[in-house]
């Protein structure tokens, strides 16, 4: 389904100004140049994971597909771009027509990537393809970031859920695409209503401070938040004082509460008096939730705590100190001459300071071990080795411009699970590292 045409508020009617000036300016000079229509091959990747990072989370793939469909310049677009004089008539009417009708290939939602790694590849004339640069990167940077953290706190909670609750943290259309991405990367369950109803997220929330300091008692809100919500409803007890709060919650509740929220303090250690008093008064089975700023390291600090689930906002949706997985959307190849039968040339952009690129169009395959776990990304142009036929990561999304691999948003989050499993163990680590595995180069490609 796309999700678009749930036509909620949160969508918009054209993804065509998602994009940079210069798209459009480059556009008008190849029409004018006779080089619009030269077949063409972008790819896109990163140069380097963040610092730190062992490896990086392909999320935002869902988004793509969308906004790829919904890129029109209709009448309204048409009329900004004429009045500013951005672009001329010819290029207009150009772009009025504009449906892309090429091939997109990348590594399926969930999957994980490394440095070099061709996270995407998008093949048809220059001018369908360039336009297409800004919204592409501004998703996959933005939501695989969110992924990757959501995937380094996941892995530190380890059979603990996870609550996503950032939306009050970031953009009102960035936390419902941050959601989605957490959800990608192992968050059981959402705060934000939108995410809930775009994408189907569980949805999860209770209570605020306001509801307690509204009431003439805690007791009072106890009360009416068990009488509307019911016993296995989740009650935050540390507006005043903690033990007070715990122990009324209960009498209220009784020993069937669903649970407790904690979120100020010593989490460490106000978690285990909390456990302790709630097993003294009978309430064995309450659960016991903690929020308050947290991130993978405050998480993986409370293993040994008796937390039952986390809640995580602001850290998780500015990707825990990495807010963009720094991708590129470059051109790798490209035809002689505007014939389709044209053979494609490799280019690569040759620079000082770090940021030249391989050229030619690539695939991607992972290599395993002799026990199933992965050794290396190999990437290369050319015919792919018989020994890693089976290992390609790059899937068809688009062919001839119709979206070909729209899927459940658990099939990601399922594939994310298995992908980081198939990681050597020391991927999981949150000490600062190099990417678990190394890139490596065939068939004459070299990274850069």
């Amino acid at each position: 389904m796309n999700t678009a045409d749930l036509g909620l508020p949160v969508d918009v009617p054209s993804t065509a100004l998602f994009t940079d000036q210069y798209e459009l300016t480059m556009l008008m000079a190849a029409l004018e140049s006779g080089t619009a229509e030269r077949r063409s091959v972008f790819e896109v990747f990163t140069r380097r994971l963040p610092n730190g990072r062992r490896y990086g989370v392909v999320a935002g793939t869902g988004r793509v597909l969308d906004a790829v469909e919904n890129f029109r310049f209709d009448a309204g677009v048409l009329r900004f771009l004429r009045e500013r004089g951005i672009v001329g008539e010819e290029t207009l009417e150009w772009l009025a027509g504009y449906r892309f009708s090429g091939d997109i290939w990348g590594y399926p939602e969930g999957e994980v990537y490394f440095p070099g790694s061709p996270i995407m590849r998008v093949e048809g004339t220059f001018a369908e393809c360039v336009l297409l640069e800004t919204v592409i990167l501004s998703i996959l940077n933005h939501d695989s970031a969110i992924a990757a953290a959501a995937s380094r706190m996941s892995s530190a909670a380890g059979d603990r859920p996870l609550i996503e609750m950032g939306a009050r943290r970031t953009h009102e259309l960035a936390a419902v695409a941050a959601s989605r991405a957490a959800y990608v990367g192992g968050f059981a369950t959402t705060s934000d209503l939108a995410a809930g109803f775009r994408y189907g997220i569980p949805t999860v929330g209770t209570s605020a401070h306001a509801f307690t300091l509204l009431h003439d008692s805690e007791r009072d809100a106890f009360q009416a938040q068990v009488n509307t919500l019911g016993q296995g409803t989740t009650l935050l007890v540390d507006t005043y004082d903690v033990t007070e709060a715990v122990r009324t919650a209960v009498e209220v509740a009784g020993t069937g509460l669903g649970a407790v929220r904690i979120d100020s303090g010593d989490l460490l250690l106000v978690a285990h008096r909390v456990r302790q008093q709630l097993d003294e008064l009978g309430a064995t089975d309450t659960k016991i939730i903690v929020t308050s700023d947290l991130d993978e390291y405050a998480i993986a600090s409370l293993a040994a705590a008796p937390v039952d689930a986390y809640g995580v906002g602001t850290q998780l949706v500015t990707g825990s100190g990495h807010p963009t997985s720094s991708m590129v959307y470059k051109l790798v190849a490209r035809a002689e001459s505007a014939d389709p039968k044209a053979p494609l040339v490799p280019v690569a952009k040759k620079s000082s300071g770090g940021k030249t690129s391989v050229g030619g169009r690539k695939w991607a395959a992972r290599r395993l071990d002799a026990h199933g776990i992965a050794e290396a990304e190999v990437i290369g142009t050319g015919p792919v080795p018989g020994d890693l036929a089976d290992r390609q990561l790059l899937v068809e999304l688009v062919k001839g411009g119709e979206v070909v691999a729209r899927e459940p948003l658990d099939a990601a989050r399922d594939r994310h699970a298995a992908a980081r499993a198939g990681l050597p163990m020391s991927a999981t680590q949150l000490s600062r590292g190099e990417p678990v595995i190394p890139t490596e180069y065939a068939h004459g490609a070299s990274g850069s």
